[in-house]
């Protein structure tokens, strides 16, 4: 068995050197223009942090005019706003940044890499990204009047022609809209390429592809769909500018053009995008259920296959966002079975990991509660996608709360509580220092319960009959009390965050030392020091099988032989 193992030498581990006390400054200079994959990596999940924060707050502004009927919290204008900005901030400046800032930290590490493909590259996407939000929310500040630059859009997060022609929309905040997205997409494309470079050209001695952290797979796959779905949306974004300033007819219906085409061109986008999203989720629930199973990944073959499947089959189901549009029942059936047939590898994933679970010596620690609640909620988010996917079943909920219950709880109930996973799981490695168990705990559970409390809610107001995207409701149709639930949740939730918030804070001050790889874990990451010197490893890793630092540590444990 020996020769079925990594050996680390003593210097792969080595602490950096010491060095001067730095100046506030020259460090922030030095962050500023880092090309380091991990300090980018540490800077896009702040980004999309504090964005996380900004996004929320929208959303409970929602929630307090939604509060009751007739309310006058927000004007309809000011909603829209929030509606639209909530929408855009959560995909494009939380969603996208911080699951690729995971992994531009975490692939050179789990590869044996000292660095990205593309150093440079690395840098200017993420400054690309930044920008781009910036971009975005600098109409904001327009709306209260401020350096003249118009208001914040208002078209919601998909844009709808005609909305979005001069006519609806005569300001500048679509074209901020688009603008932005514009350039971060751009960011993003940067992003995509690199990772793929990476993946397949800087992988350490023995580190074959089916030898590969599953991680690392899963971000291979999502760059390569992320480089087929960002560019339509940018074309769609092009057209749009061309149609508002250069007197072009690509949406205008009047003149030829089609509102439809628009729909058409965002949704080849959006719902590849949810698995762009989603499968990144996918990639850290492969590394910490095992971890915390105390068992390797069951069927890692198939997760591989069923990850590349999902990425192929997502790319033929946009138009089940459509069925309302009138296209034909032979378009109807087509997308109602591709929708369904991509329920297939997903259900696998869900197979596996409950798999990997069973018989396991299962440690509930933070990060694994988060996971857990994941798998339910994916589930519960699978049925209901089932359910959208029956063309009839949708002409009655589009466009309803339903199909709000439905998105959140995929982009709320899986993505976002595997990035808490993540972050939970990750943190010591990246700063040194553990979070606290007991504040992650009370954050685990005052998430969970507000998360349902929400969106289970919101199931009934769809059922019901409430429309999505209205600012206010009439006090006669019986949604009085179930929106009052809602909020409660969505308040509950706020809670939550604001003790993760304090956690972070607090921990990276005042936590306990994690030392190298407090979780027991057999990834190469987990082999250098926390956090890892600028240069990763001192000499470079040879690997030999699935588990490297896992089989040197626990030369006993007989499940090495199913990772060959």
């Amino acid at each position: 068995m020996a020769d079925q193992v990594l050996t680390i030498p003593d210097s792969l581990s080595v602490s950096p050197p010491q060095i001067a006390d730095e100046t506030f400054l020259e460090r922030l200079h030095g962050w500023v223009v880092t090309v380091d994959h991990k300090k980018l990596g540490i800077l896009y999940v702040l980004y999309s942090v504090f964005f996380l924060f900004v996004a929320g707050a929208e959303a409970l502004c929602i929630r307090i005019q939604l509060l009751r009927a007739h309310n006058h919290f927000l004007s309809a204008a000011v909603f829209n706003r929030f509606f639209t900005m909530h929408g855009t901030t959560m995909v494009f400046l939380v969603g996208m940044p911080i699951l690729f800032g995971f992994a531009n930290y975490l692939i050179p590490l789990m590869i044996g890499a000292r660095d990205m493909a593309f150093p440079r590259l690395n840098a200017f996407s993420f400054w690309l990204t930044a920008f781009g939000g910036l971009l975005l929310y600098f109409s904001f500040i327009g709306g209260f009047g401020l350096y003249g630059v118009g208001s914040a859009p208002d078209v919601g997060w998909f844009a709808y022609a005609p909305l979005t022609a001069r006519a609806f929309s005569p300001g500048h905040s679509t074209d901020y809209w688009a603008l932005a997205l514009i350039v971060s997409g751009f960011g993003t494309l940067g992003t995509a390429i690199n990772i793929i470079a990476t993946v397949l050209s800087m992988r350490c001695r023995g580190m074959t592809l089916w030898r590969m952290p599953l991680f690392a797979w899963l971000m291979f796959v999502v760059s390569g769909l992320t480089l087929i779905t960002i560019t339509p949306l940018t074309a769609a974004q092009i057209m749009l500018l061309i149609d508002r300033y250069l007197g072009g007819h690509f949406f205008d219906t009047q003149a030829g053009g089609s509102a439809v085409v628009w729909m058409h061109f965002f949704w080849i986008f959006g719902h590849p995008e949810v698995y762009v999203l989603v499968m990144p989720a996918f990639a850290i629930a492969n590394e910490i259920i095992p971890v915390f199973s105390r068992k390797a990944i069951f069927g890692y073959p198939a997760m591989v296959a069923a990850s590349a499947a999902i990425a192929f089959v997502s790319l033929g189901v946009w138009a089940h966002h459509m069925f309302t549009v009138g296209m034909t029942s032979v378009s109807n059936a087509f997308f109602t079975l591709s929708t369904m047939l991509v329920g297939v590898p997903t259900g696998i994933k869900i197979f596996n990991w409950v798999a990997t679970m069973w018989g396991g010596r299962i440690r509930f620690a933070t990060p694994m509660l988060f996971c857990i609640g994941f798998l339910f909620q994916f589930l519960l988010a699978g049925l209901t996608g089932i359910m959208l996917s029956v063309s009839p079943l949708d002409w009655q909920l589009h466009n309803s709360y339903f199909v709000i219950a439905h998105f959140h709880y995929v982009l709320v109930g899986a993505i976002v509580f595997n990035i808490f996973a993540a972050i939970y799981y990750w943190y010591p490695k990246a700063t040194g220092r553990m979070l606290s168990e007991r504040l992650g705990k009370w954050h685990f559970w005052l998430f969970l319960i507000g998360f349902h409390i929400t969106f289970d809610t919101m199931h009934f107001l769809g059922f019901m009959g409430m429309p999505r995207s209205i600012y206010t409701f009439e006090p006669d149709r019986g949604w009085d009390r179930l929106n009052m639930i809602v909020s409660i949740g969505g308040f509950i939730q706020g809670v939550a965050v604001l003790i993760f918030a304090v956690n972070l804070v607090w921990s990276y001050y005042r936590g306990q030392p994690a030392g190298d790889d407090p979780w027991d874990a057999w990834t190469l990451e987990w082999a250098t020091a926390s956090p890892p010197p600028e240069y990763n490893f001192a000499t470079e890793p040879v690997v030999r099988s699935r588990r490297p630092l896992w089989d040197l540590k626990h030369p006993e444990d007989p499940d090495w032989r199913y990772e060959q």
